[in-house]
């Protein structure tokens, strides 16, 4: 083998090594990234679970009292009604 040649491969091997560094330098953000990604997206699906959790007593309390409100309005109107149209005969 020729010195010029030694050379080069020396150079190739050198070279090869840092690529060989910054391609597992890659890999390693990439796995990192989808960890962080992950973390995230449990952290943000479990809060709005947590959220339903403790809001949940509060909205069965409105739709209870809505549901109450809606039947009073409902037998209030049409009892309304009805004693109208008995009154004036229609």
């Amino acid at each position: 083998m020729s010195p010029e040649e030694n050379e080069l491969l020396r150079k190739n091997i050198a070279l090869t090594e840092e690529n060989n560094d910054m391609l597992r330098s890659i890999q390693r953000s990439m796995r990192l990234g989808r960890a962080m990604t992950l973390i995230y997206w449990l952290f943000i699906i479990g809060s709005a679970v947590g959220a339903y959790y403790l809001i949940q007593p509060y909205v069965n309390q409105i739709t209870e009292a809505y549901g109450g409100a809606k039947s009073t309005f409902d037998g209030g109107f049409s009892g309304f009604f009805d004693s109208f149209k008995k009154q004036y005969g229609q």
